[in-house]
């Protein structure tokens, strides 16, 4: 009797670890019918800002009613919320430029060009008070100065740059998309500091960071996750993830790691500890959402994406077609964890 409670024990508690935790629980709908990218949470205020098309959106977290919508950011990919300045950072890449706007009126502050081409991603590091966007086309990252707006310096990386995460110490970690490296930047000297190889992982876009283990989290388009010591650019583990991933959050509370999949699914990663990392989970979400953005206060997650029509078929002007957004259907998808 006391061997078979310990069998049932065992598998109530195997059944319990893979039990279904995260679900969506929501779906706010957003006007307009243009594409997407990054999305970034402002902590303090509670706001959303949703890259889309050639406006930012920006979603009352406490409501998940639209606030407000800041116009002219064409081409918009990423958004940087710098809250001891008031700020937020905006990269505009048909415009190649970055609008700034004030956090909480959201009118603008200056409109600022820069030399690199197609800005797409965008860091804010507090602590020395610069920004970077991290430029697809010229392969290079622009610093501006935060508190004065100004363009400081162009750094080549030699290779296409993707998402960046700071130590919040000195150091900023960029992914290299082309030549799946990580680069780290000295943000007193602004000059390339390592490039660490994340073979196996190929293409990498996202990257996350648990600033207390000092690990990173790149999300690649091999369908992995390289888990890497941000102190040496070691390789600790890789883990399956979802096919067309785009984005990776960090949950620093919860010790979760979420892998946003374009296919439409999350992809859920437990840290145990600095060197041991699990799947726990993979959630089903929308197809196209592959950006996210974790809420460190409520610990909800958001991504969003669109429904999508009838793939046109290849012509030779157009051998790649992208199926047609339906009209009116983009939403941000929240995802929270089940009671």
């Amino acid at each position: 009797m006391i061997k078979i409670l310990s069998l049932l024990l065992i598998g109530f508690c195997l059944s319990n670890a893979n039990a279904q935790t995260y679900k969506v629980s929501k779906k706010i709908a957003v006007p307009g019918d243009e594409g997407w990218d990054y999305l970034a949470v402002d902590e303090v205020n509670q706001h959303l800002f949703v890259s889309h098309g050639s406006v930012v959106n920006v979603v009352d977290l406490k409501t998940n009613k639209i606030r407000a919508t800041i116009p002219d950011t064409k081409g918009v990919h990423g958004i940087a919320i710098a809250n001891d300045l008031n700020k937020a950072f905006i990269t505009d890449g048909k415009d190649n430029a970055v609008t700034i706007v004030n956090l909480t009126s959201f009118e603008l502050i200056a409109k600022v060009p820069i030399e690199g081409q197609k800005p797409d991603a965008v860091l804010y590091d507090q602590f020395s008070q610069k920004v970077f966007t991290y430029n697809a086309k010229s392969s290079d990252a622009t610093v501006l100065d935060a508190v004065s707006n100004k363009v400081i310096k162009t750094i080549p990386l030699e290779g296409k740059p993707e998402f960046s995460v700071t130590n919040t110490k000195g150091l900023v970690y960029v992914n290299i998309e082309d030549k799946n490296q990580i680069k780290t930047i000295d943000t007193k000297t602004l000059e390339v500091t390592a490039t660490w190889s994340i073979a196996p992982g190929d293409e990498p876009s996202g990257l996350a960071i648990d600033l207390e283990t000092n690990r990173l989290f790149s999300v690649c388009g091999n369908k992995l996750m390289v888990i890497v010591d941000a102190t040496n650019g070691t390789i600790i583990k890789t883990l399956p993830i979802g096919d067309g991933c785009d984005g990776v959050a960090f949950d620093p509370t919860r010790k979760l790691v979420f892998s946003s999949n374009g296919e439409g699914s999350l992809t859920v990663v437990k840290e145990e500890n600095a060197n041991t990392f699990r799947v726990q989970e993979t959630v089903p979400t929308q197809k196209g959402a592959r950006t996210i953005a974790v809420n460190k206060t409520t610990h909800q997650l958001y991504a969003s994406t669109a429904n999508f029509g009838p793939k046109p078929e290849p012509t030779p002007e157009n051998p790649k077609p992208r199926a047609p957004l339906v009209p009116n259907s983009f939403v941000v998808l929240v995802v929270e964890s089940t009671p």
